[in-house]
Order: structure tokens, then sequence, then C-alpha cells
């Protein structure tokens, strides 16, 4: 799973890397750039509208995977206005604390041992 969390902080890296410069010189006031290209149903609102579904199912997966815990809801809300900078980290987090457990990392662990114990 080495490369998968080399992959995972490169992806972090990238985009803390992009958004810094992006923050500086325009602001963090995305929300009216970002759903206002949607209402105007361009192809940058296509753009979008898209990762904004990708951005809910993320949030939706996360949740998911912590059972709609308080935790897991507060989770995937970081999920979905934090994107690719809190879905890298949350996996690489989970990728080294779980020692590299993709059952667990993806199902959650409570699922992972019910899978294994075929409950």
């Amino acid at each position: 799973m080495t490369p998968l969390r080399l992959f995972l902080g490169l992806l972090f890296a990238a985009i803390v890397i992009y958004t810094a410069p992006v923050a500086l010189a325009y602001g963090v006031n995305i929300l009216p750039l970002f759903f206002g290209e949607i209402f105007a149903m361009s192809w940058q609102g296509q753009f979008n509208f898209d990762f904004f579904l990708m951005l809910l199912l993320s949030g939706f997966w996360t949740a998911w995977r912590n059972e709609f815990s308080p935790a897991g809801l507060a989770l995937a809300v970081l999920a979905v206005f934090g994107g690719i900078s809190f879905l890298a980290a949350y996996l690489l987090t989970l990728a080294i604390r779980l020692d590299d457990d993709a059952a667990a990392m993806i199902l959650g662990p409570r699922r992972a041992a019910a899978l294994r114990s075929g409950a």
C-alpha cells in the first residue's frame, strides 16, 4: 500500500501548493463563484456541478464509513467543504493507523470485521 500512501501524500501536497497562491490572490470566498457558474448553466457550471456531486458522495461515504456517528457527520461536512485536501489526508491517516487494512479503510472497522467473520 506504499504506492497509495505516496499518491495520497502527493495529492495533498499538490492541492496545498496550488491553493495557497490562488487564495492569496483571489481570497477564499469561492461559494458565489462556484454556485454562480452552476446557476448560469455554463460548461464551467457543469464541471462545478459534477464536482459538487463528487463532494457530496465523498461526504456521504465518510458519514457511512463512520456509521453516521456524530464524529462521522462532522467528518462528512469536512469532506464536502474540504475536497481532496480532506479526503487525501483522511485516507492517508486511515492507511497509516489501520496498518494498510484496505477493508477497514473503506468499510470501517466494524463492517470489515463482520466481513471477515462471515456475518
